[in-house]
């Protein structure tokens, strides 16, 4: 049921709508449709982990009443927990890469988390955000650490969600799923759930510079290559999410593709989106070039431009990190 009341905020996470990206599907002769995560009442796709993790942690009892949730994350995880937990009444103590954009901060704060900051050091390194986080669980009474990478009721959100809805809506036409990951938790979910339901429906992971889930998939090793300014994907590490997700081929994309492609997107096709959402259609556009006349690829849209305002659609900041767009049409792909 995607329309009508919902008895909760919980109840209105996920059935996001899968569109077709038109004038991109049109120049590449292949349709490119776009899962809209950002619409989710959290802003993200990280909406769908949190929901399942706190319903997860309620049923087994380590969450009760007035309890308190403790995540280290990237920003969207942290917001979606905050929100979520709010509706649920409980506290949310969320550490936080020093790193990341400020809108996210900011949102955390106004939802009322605690936010905790962290220099960013590599995770070998105990003042990891990570670490910090499963610390403060471990030290703090009536808390429980989301962990949303190693936590299973991340995937099984997506197996049983995410990746239904967009068979369902897609009418069961894919030819390609293209996702990057950092948790692991929705591209392993829907892959699964896809692969189950067409072992031929082809899917491909794409990865920032920086990250080793590419080499990885290719070589097996955890090598690295570059580094990337796109937040909230890519990782140096192979998660309990990840493990054993499928996976035919993997490709890279680098920072000035993804920034082409969001302004594209917004000037172009009125979409406003983040940068991993950007990152995701260009993969899928250059995975349709392979593909027949005509086939489907889908993506995920994971969140909105909203949460980059401060670097992804600034001037100086796109200036200073030699990313200011100049394309005009689609010679970036």
């Amino acid at each position: 049921m995607q329309g009508g009341l919902k008895p909760d905020l919980f109840a209105a996470v996920g059935n996001t709508p899968l569109i077709r990206i038109p004038r991109l599907s049109g120049a590449l002769g292949r349709n490119i449709l776009g899962k809209c995560e950002h619409l989710n009442p959290g802003g993200s796709v990280k909406d769908r982990a949190a929901k399942f993790i706190i319903e997860a942690a309620e049923r087994d009892g380590s969450l009760q009443p007035g309890g308190t949730i403790v995540e280290g994350t990237a920003g969207n995880t942290g917001i979606a927990l905050a929100l979520l937990g709010n509706a649920r009444g409980y506290r949310t103590i969320i550490v936080v890469p020093d790193d990341q954009a400020p809108e996210k901060f900011e949102l955390l704060r106004i939802f009322g988390a605690d936010v905790r900051a962290v220099p960013v050091v590599p995770f070998a390194d105990d003042n990891n955000y990570y670490h910090v986080a499963r610390h403060i669980a471990g030290q703090t009474r009536g808390t429980i650490w989301a962990d949303q990478f190693n936590n299973p009721a991340n995937k099984e959100a997506h197996y049983r969600t995410t990746g239904p809805e967009i068979w369902e809506d897609s009418g069961g036409s894919i030819d390609a799923f293209v996702s990057a990951a950092g948790t692991g938790g929705t591209y392993a979910g829907v892959c699964a759930y896809l692969k189950e339901r067409d072992p031929r429906v082809r899917c491909v992971l794409v990865d920032p510079l920086g990250s080793s889930l590419y080499a990885y998939i290719k070589c097996g090793t955890l090598d690295v290559e570059g580094e990337s300014v796109i937040e909230g994907i890519g990782i140096k590490r192979i998660t309990e999410n990840f493990k054993g997700a499928p996976a035919d081929d993997a490709l890279r994309v680098e920072d000035r593709a993804a920034v082409e492609m969001a302004h594209y997107l917004l000037r172009e096709e009125g979409l406003w989106l983040g940068g991993s959402a950007a990152l995701n259609v260009v993969a899928a556009a250059r995975v349709s070039k392979a593909c027949p006349a005509g086939a489907t690829v889908v993506t995920i849209f994971g969140d909105g431009g909203a949460r980059a305002m401060s670097r992804l659609y600034n001037e100086q900041w796109l200036a200073e990190n030699d990313l200011t767009p100049t394309a005009r049409g689609l010679e970036f792909l």
